[in-house]
């Protein structure tokens, strides 16, 4: 069966539902349920043509800081020839919905569900919604961290649907992750993946690491331990975690429990408030 994706549509609940959410701040993570994703919280870009956006992570002193995070919505005929206005920003793409035409380096993509794209800084890159339905995707933005003696990393355009998930060792099966980037690829200070988990399958301990977290649930559900607290999370909830809150998973079924994970790595510590 091919894989599925959740994507917001926004508008708004009726004056009779309870204001009664799944949505949490706390000083460790945040959950954003798919519900609170509204027509009154979207937002828009400068350069970009019928194009709103959710805002779902952004940098915050005290919180995490190395990424933000938007799910794009463009209607048919809209995009941009100015997508990007800091010149130091890296890009992630990942369509879940609808049909993309991205153009970077004289050459023009036709992303579907599943693409990925990486797009390094200053490529120069342009997207439009060519097609008659409506485009949404996730844009996850980070400042490249260069290193001397590094070259920056080349552009990737690919789907999820042409690269086999790598297996957890030990779990039979059940934990696999697909990735787009090969881990051992010094270049790269980030990563963003999909990890999927069939019914039963667990994260077995408390992960506890340095690396923040953007998870965005595409498909199924699962009780999540983060921090202290077990909450439940669907397709189209988001959970955004600080470093080194403790995190684990309980994929209790019936189906797959699929998400879009970001982190940050490969570099070293900044050793001063501030530093890069």
């Amino acid at each position: 069966m091919p894989a599925q994706y959740y994507a917001p549509k926004g508008g708004h609940p009726g004056q009779e539902q309870l204001l009664t959410d799944r949505a949490v701040f706390t000083d460790a993570y945040a959950v954003i349920p798919k519900g609170t994703m509204r027509d009154i919280v979207t937002s828009f870009l400068p350069f970009w043509t019928d194009t709103r956006l959710w805002v779902i992570a952004r940098p915050m002193t005290g919180f995490a800081e190395t990424f933000s995070q938007y799910i794009m919505e463009v209607a048919p005929g809209g995009g941009s020839d100015q997508p990007e206005s800091d010149p130091n920003a890296q890009a992630v793409l990942f369509v879940v919905e609808g049909q993309a035409s991205l153009s970077v380096n004289g050459q023009t993509h036709v992303m579907e569900p599943g693409g990925y794209a990486y797009l390094p800084p200053s490529s120069g890159w342009t997207l439009h919604n060519t097609s008659d339905d409506m485009l949404r995707f996730h844009w996850i933005r980070k400042a490249y961290q260069a290193v001397p003696g590094l070259d920056q990393p080349q552009v990737i355009v690919t789907n999820e649907n042409d690269i086999a998930p790598t297996v957890m060792p030990g779990t039979d099966g059940k934990w696999a992750t697909t990735r787009f980037v090969d881990p051992t690829d010094l270049r790269h200070d980030m990563h963003v993946t999909v990890v999927t988990f069939e019914p039963g399958a667990v994260i077995p301990f408390l992960e506890t690491h340095v690396m923040e977290h953007g998870l965005y649930v595409l498909e199924g559900k699962a009780a999540y331990r983060l921090n202290q607290d077990w909450v439940e999370v669907e397709a189209g909830d988001y959970m955004w975690l600080r470093a080194f809150c403790p995190q684990a998973c309980y994929a209790g079924g019936p189906g797959k429990f699929r998400y879009l994970l970001y982190k940050d790595v490969n570099r070293h510590m900044p050793l001063r408030l501030g530093g890069g």
